[in-house]
């Protein structure tokens, strides 16, 4: 997280019973690491952190998302959110093909 936080304006993390159990990070309308441990998925700490960075950016915000990631993808399109976008992964890290999402209102 050390090296999360200083990045972004916004950093909120999931807890249940005092264990993190996922987090978000939300900077000038985009939507960086909202992660949940993959043994929690299904139990609503996801919505619920989609839910507080809807509240924090309600004119909308963009993410970017690995193409091959489709329960991320499933889970942001049930939300409402749409691919703008689709990469051949050149301009990231990873070099693996992505897709930008948007939310609006």
């Amino acid at each position: 997280m050390r090296g999360i936080v200083p990045q972004h304006d916004e950093v909120w993390v999931a807890e249940d019973a005092g264990r993190v159990v996922g987090f978000f990070a939300l900077s000038d309308g985009l939507l960086y690491h909202l992660y949940v441990y993959p043994e929690l998925h299904g139990r609503g700490a996801g919505s619920l952190l989609f839910e507080r960075a809807r509240e924090l950016a309600p004119d909308g915000f963009r993410l970017w998302v690995f193409q091959r990631n489709t329960q991320a993808r499933n889970f942001y399109e049930h939300r409402g959110m749409r691919a703008i976008e689709l990469t051949d992964g050149t301009g990231n890290e990873e070099r693996e093909p992505d897709a930008l999402y948007e939310w609006l209102p």
